[in-house]
């Protein structure tokens, strides 16, 4: 492909990404929102409509279309598909079940996991949707979001308890996301379900918001074990972002 047609893919995306973000939009906002001259964007949104990616409504305020939710269930398969050995690694090494969970909105979905071979071991479907105050893996990410951002999210969630040890208020949940801001890592003490420990790190230099996690039983998830498992963790999660990034 040459310069111009990279180019062109390039702003289609832009066009994406800011419709995914602020949608639904007008040609003008979405001028605007991506610094492109209104005849770009009146040429990619036509390209895009006639592809099915993007849809208009009776104002012409374009949004993205359902066609794309087929590509992001695919990629969504696609990445539990490259996380898989990356978490076998650590439950090799640490010896409890491992999983992957991404952000999405103000909630955090798991969309990979490979559990350990402890006859008592915690299961988390892939698919399922939590609250992030809650886990590690919401944690460690929202440590790194801007401070307003957290707040936002608190404001519309209402920070509900999951369990008598839910950080349920904004100060607690600030001061823990400065913790695991200087620590690289973040702890779920039994917030999300009575008896579980979990410790997640984030997957840094990529584009979606993911995080690996280490979780188990209480008693077996010592302090020990989690020293031992955030070096393992930081280095699977290096590993997954490498390979992403490639």
């Amino acid at each position: 492909m040459d310069r111009s047609g990279v180019q062109s893919v390039s702003r289609a995306f832009e066009v994406l990404e800011a419709l995914a973000e602020d949608g639904p939009m007008s040609l003008s906002q979405l001028a605007v929102a991506i610094d492109l001259p209104l005849t770009t964007v009146h040429r990619l949104i036509g390209s895009l409509t006639t592809l099915g990616y993007v849809v208009a409504d009776s104002t012409k305020q374009y949004s993205l279309a359902p066609r794309l939710m087929h590509l992001g269930e695919r990629a969504g398969r696609m990445l539990s598909r490259w996380a898989v050995p990356h978490l076998t690694t650590v439950v090799e090494e640490v010896g409890e079940t491992a999983n992957l969970a991404m952000l999405d909105g103000d909630q955090v979905v798991y969309v990979a996991q490979v559990q350990s071979g402890h006859s008592m071991r915690m299961f988390m479907e892939v698919g399922r949707r939590v609250q992030a105050h809650c886990t590690a893996v919401g944690k460690v990410l929202l440590a790194r979001m801007p401070a307003e951002e957290v707040a936002a999210m608190a404001r519309r969630s209402g920070l509900p308890a999951q369990t008598e040890h839910t950080l349920t208020t904004l100060p607690e949940l600030i001061a823990t996301l400065d913790q695991a801001r200087t620590d690289g890592y973040a702890l779920d003490e039994g917030e999300q379900e009575v008896g579980v420990r979990c410790v997640a790190v984030p997957v840094t230099g990529t584009t979606m918001p993911l995080a690996i996690s280490v979780s188990g039983p209480a008693p077996r998830m010592t302090d020990d074990l989690v020293s031992r498992a955030v070096p393992v963790l930081t280095s699977a999660a290096a590993s997954l972002a490498a390979e992403l990034g490639g």
